[in-house]
């Protein structure tokens, strides 16, 4: 009898691992490094927002090269209504938030099924420095803030 070969798995599950791992190892960086490794019109762009103003650029995943600018409080997820419409199945309809406060944008996940990350670790609410790296399921976004 002949064996039955079996067709390959197209489909790909994402390990976010427990709360104790860290599948993510990300070197720290400093915010001139990171921003030296952007696009000649990133760097114009950043360069021209205020002190208060705020900036995620998708720089890996399915966003690569998308800039969102950030208001007082910014809405993540993948309801269409959302400030930033992620549109992939592993984001919650309203998955994070990002909101000024006293002059620091602070990120907070709204409860989501798989999570938020900060520069590989898991966070539930974190104030966030220039050239923070956010991942939200497949997207990988940079936080910068004011003028670099």
């Amino acid at each position: 009898m002949a064996e039955k070969k079996l067709s390959p798995d197209h489909t790909t599950a994402i390990h976010l691992g427990s709360p104790h791992e860290n599948h993510f190892k990300i070197t720290p960086r400093g915010a001139g490094e990171i921003f030296n490794t952007l696009t000649k019109e990133e760097q114009e762009v950043l360069g021209r927002l205020s002190k208060s103003d705020a900036m995620l650029i998708g720089h890996r995943g399915p966003g690569m090269g998308s800039r969102f600018l950030l208001s007082s409080l910014t809405l993540i997820g993948r309801d269409p209504v959302s400030d930033i419409f992620l549109d992939d199945v592993t984001i919650s309809r309203k998955h994070a938030q990002i909101s000024l406060e006293e002059e620091r944008y602070v990120l907070e996940d709204l409860g989501s099924l798989n999570g938020t990350y900060v520069n590989g670790s898991s966070v539930v609410r974190v104030v966030l420095d220039s050239s923070d790296e956010i991942q939200i399921g497949k997207f990988h976004m940079l936080f910068f803030g004011g003028n670099q």
